[in-house]
């Protein structure tokens, strides 16, 4: 069921993104250098290099928190890829995530 609910939200991105589903117990040899190691981890790539996000929570490496708002992840996926196509390694996010989650 779950599976089933992320196939039918990456239909929403589909345009911008493609959604890869990592085990890392399966595929450990970034764990150590990605600090992967909490139960979710949203990290993005674009033509084979990992682009960073300026969210205002100072790891700029990835997205380790739930978001409860579709939409919020739906626009950070495509500053992502709007950023990533400019040639920006860094983008910043559309919303200021300091102080609305505890990490």
């Amino acid at each position: 069921e779950k599976l089933e609910q992320i196939i039918y939200n990456t239909q929403k991105v589909k345009n911008f993104a493609v959604i890869y589903l990592v085990d890392i117990t399966e595929v450990p040899d970034f764990n150590k250098m990605y600090e992967l190691y909490d139960p979710c981890t949203v990290m993005f790539f674009f033509r084979n290099k990992h682009i960073m996000i300026d969210l205002g929570t100072g790891n700029n490496n990835k997205i380790n928190w739930t978001m409860e708002d579709k939409q919020e992840m739906i626009d950070i996926v495509e500053t992502v890829y709007r950023g990533a196509r400019k040639g920006r390694g860094l983008v910043v996010s559309p919303k200021d995530y300091s102080t609305k989650y505890r990490y």
